[in-house]
């Protein structure tokens, strides 16, 4: 039992409920591509790659499963549409899966460095700064100490909203106001966190794509001042993404992928949009696994993602 079921938090249960919106629309779909069919042949083929495609999960990866459906229709010889759903489950697990290189853990779960540094990355009004404040909080809850990093300093507001969170989940922050040099925050953060003895600082930077170039260097510069303090950091480097800006959202995590090392995901904001596929899609096509996602407005909404129970979720009834 995770940290969060001992506390009282029903976690699968709120990820049934923050995919109902993605659930009714690609269970709707699909019971109605298949209905009175007693066979997958190829009209149950084009169907359901409509509906897949139709569900933001994109056509590369669409294609993807039906060629793996195919495949098992071929060598099974005979499926019904009543083994359709069970074998589309299977085959985006298994997709998820290739780009899922550690188990899903709670967030009590140990942290393979100390500091473990990790920088928030994503355009402006994705829930970029409400991502860090949860995640302050959850892992606060765990047990472990945090500390918050102000280093997106292009807006005021930016800094006020993550004091702000900071105050909420009660864990210190460091900051030095608007303009102030990213990367001298960055520095001053982490070696904050190293003299307090954190388990864990969460950096955020300024949430701009227009000029790439001037993006890779102040992050790049930002790692290099980090690293002089701690070898190795970043150790992380998380995109927020907002899930219900669907295809928008794929868009946006090819172009920092282009610019930055991601190593993973957060999507937001799933709770409150029907393109749930949308996390099938950008795991699979850009080979970088989700790491968390939004299924609420509440602090403990932020969760791990779990492959096997965001797929039963989608699926679920």
């Amino acid at each position: 039992m995770g940290f969060l079921e001992k506390l009282g938090f029903k976690k699968q249960e709120r990820l049934d409920e923050g995919l109902e919106k993605s659930r009714d629309g690609i269970l709707g779909k699909l019971t109605k591509a298949i209905a009175g069919k007693d066979k997958v042949d190829d009209e149950v083929l084009d169907e359901l790659e409509e509906v897949l495609i139709r569900s933001d999960v994109g056509v590369p990866t669409t294609l993807k499963i039906i060629r793996q459906i195919e495949e098992r229709v071929a060598r099974d010889k005979y499926i019904g549409s009543s083994d359709l759903q069970r074998i589309l489950r299977e085959e985006i697990i298994t997709l998820l899966k290739q780009n899922d290189t550690d188990k899903p853990a709670d967030f009590d779960a140990p942290l393979p460095n100390k500091p473990h540094v990790v920088l928030i990355v994503g355009v402006n009004g994705v829930g970029k700064t409400t991502t860090i404040g949860k995640l302050a909080y959850m892992h606060k809850l765990a047990g472990k100490s945090v500390i918050l990093g102000a280093a997106d300093t292009f807006r005021a507001a930016a800094v006020q909203q993550l004091t702000i969170w900071s105050e909420r989940a009660g864990v210190p922050i460091v900051q030095q106001g608007q303009n102030a040099d990213p990367a001298a925050v960055a520095y001053d953060t982490v070696q904050a966190a190293l003299k307090r003895g954190a388990d864990i600082a969460l950096i955020d930077t300024a949430g701009r794509l227009h000029n790439k170039t001037a993006l890779m260097d102040e992050l790049s510069k930002i790692k290099r001042v980090m690293n002089k303090v701690v070898e190795g950091a970043p150790h992380e480097v998380i995109l927020v993404l907002d899930a219900s800006t669907g295809q928008n959202a794929m868009q946006q995590a090819k172009a920092f992928t282009q610019a930055v090392d991601i190593t993973g995901l957060a999507l937001t904001k799933l709770d409150g949009t029907a393109k749930g596929g949308i996390a099938i899609g950008i795991s699979s096509e850009l080979d970088v696994p989700v790491k968390y996602i939004g299924v609420g407005e509440k602090m403990e909404d932020l969760q791990l993602f779990d492959r096997v129970g965001f797929v039963e979720a989608l699926f679920k009834g």
